[in-house]
């Protein structure tokens, strides 16, 4: 039996768009605000859940993380993956007994330079010739679990933060479908 996969998205949804386009059998997709994520599903007949977050002080992540494993839970998911998903999850996620390692992240950057947020702001700022794309099991830590997948992106000298991002997204757009596709198999 095929592990039951979910989607984790927060912004354009172009990952998840792309996963869908190479027919992985995605069972839930996910979204922690508004976005294009939330119409890319209803429109491929993917059930979806729209799980809002408040921004500030008054984020409780712990009962966040419960009610997103609540949600695995009901569906039976097995195996999740963060397209461009930007909350954090508490540490009781990645317990062994819920989905320690089968939480799949990508990064836009060769991990372990660059982590958080601002990667690509931050790579261009250091000066690197090279940036590229990480997929990696995510953990409690930020960016820091081990990695799976990774693929370089050249920088060029006129390159702007969007324009390298871009480029960045270019290339995960197929590593990860081609990674969770053996994963799912």
């Amino acid at each position: 039996m095929p592990l039951r996969l979910a989607v984790l998205a927060s912004l354009t949804g172009s990952l998840f768009e792309a996963m869908i386009k190479q027919q992985l059998p995605v069972q839930l997709m996910v979204a922690d605000r508004q976005c294009r994520a939330l119409e890319i599903a209803d429109k491929a007949g993917i059930p979806y859940e729209f799980l809002p977050r408040t921004f500030g002080r008054t984020f409780d992540r712990e009962e966040y993380t419960r009610a997103m494993m609540m949600l695995f839970r009901a569906y039976g998911i097995d195996l999740v993956a963060m397209a461009g998903f930007m909350t954090v999850f508490a540490p009781a996620m990645f317990a062994p007994d819920a989905y320690q390692l089968r939480i799949l992240n990508t990064h836009p950057s060769l991990l372990p330079s660059f982590k958080g947020d601002h990667a690509v702001r931050d790579a261009l700022a250091y000066g690197v010739k090279i940036s590229g794309c990480t997929i990696h099991w995510a953990t409690e830590k930020l960016d820091d679990g081990p990695i799976l997948a990774q693929e370089a992106v050249r920088v060029s000298s006129g390159d702007t933060i969007e324009s390298l991002h871009e480029r960045i997204k270019t290339v995960e757009r197929e590593l990860y479908p081609a990674l969770l596709r053996e994963l799912v198999a």
